[in-house]
């Protein structure tokens, strides 16, 4: 293995895919709106799901004209009851560009997830190219650090750690360090983050030794600490604190606005041939 080449697999079968699919169709149905994205989240789509890993699937979805024509606004998010292997969640659209014109940066890394289970087009790749324009470094940034920093104090401090903390903590610190370095919106697969951003060979190593092993093991199991990457995520959290950003001006939301009219309007006709 060459020693840049970081561990990382998105296992969906293909009854599963199936199963999502038809998940969606029923919500469609059911909602009467039309699903315009829909993808893995989570550790399958950060790239490291144990053998027990749930399915994380979450999608974005345009309602009815009628429905963003009320004075009272209706509930924007449709969740299905989660059982032991699915987790199903949208958003509204105008929920969604509402927090992309804030750099949400869950809903920035759906829209780069490597794991896609439905896709409207052109409205995806419009919308992903919005989310760039729209893309705030101050914002995202201090949402990464403060993950890394709340993460690491919860769960990182006993003497047994369980193995998926310690990437819940490197993830958003490497994502940090990708957006210090001007790279812009981080990528969603975690192998893609640390082969760009970490040189050091032993941290390296230790890190796939991590990754192996819990993708080998369930969720739960856990290990003694790993003193290598508790270091390195004191050194970086440390660095990553220190460092501060000019601001970034807020979005213009006259892009977003146009959107929404286009896509309320497109999906109200139904999809075009």
């Amino acid at each position: 293995m060459n020693e840049k080449t970081i561990l990382s697999a998105h296992p969906v079968s293909d009854a599963m895919r199936a199963s999502v699919l038809a998940t969606l169709a029923e919500l469609e149905r059911r909602h009467d709106v039309a699903v315009l994205f829909a993808c893995e989240s989570g550790s399958r789509g950060w790239g490291f799901a144990s053998p027990d890993s749930d399915y994380d699937v979450r999608f974005v979805y345009v309602n009815r004209l009628s429905w963003y024509l009320t004075v009272e606004e209706g509930r924007d998010v449709i969740e299905q009851p989660i059982n032991d292997e699915l987790d199903v969640s949208g958003w509204d659209l105008r929920k969604t560009l509402q927090l992309m014109r804030d750099s949400n940066p869950t809903l920035l890394e759906w829209l780069r997830s490597p794991i896609l289970y439905r896709q409207e087009e052109p409205w995806v790749d419009r919308l992903r190219l919005l989310a760039e324009h729209s893309f705030s470094p101050v914002r995202g940034y201090h949402h990464y650090v403060s993950m890394a920093k709340k993460n690491l104090r919860e769960h990182l401090y006993g003497d047994v750690v369980r193995y998926k903390k310690y990437l819940y903590v490197l993830r958003p610190l490497l994502a940090a360090r990708w957006i210090r370095s001007g790279r812009g919106v981080p990528p969603m697969r975690f192998a893609e983050l640390v082969e760009a951003t970490v040189s050091e060979t032993a941290l390296i190593e230790e890190i796939n030794a991590l990754l192996e092993v819990k993708m080998r093991q369930g969720e739960a199991a856990t290990s003694a600490r790993w003193t290598g990457i508790h270091d390195f995520i004191e050194r970086e959290l440390a660095v990553a604190q220190a460092h501060a950003f000019a601001s970034h001006p807020k979005a213009d939301a006259s892009e977003l606005d146009a959107y929404l009219h286009q896509a309320v309007l497109h999906f109200e006709a139904g999809p075009q041939d």
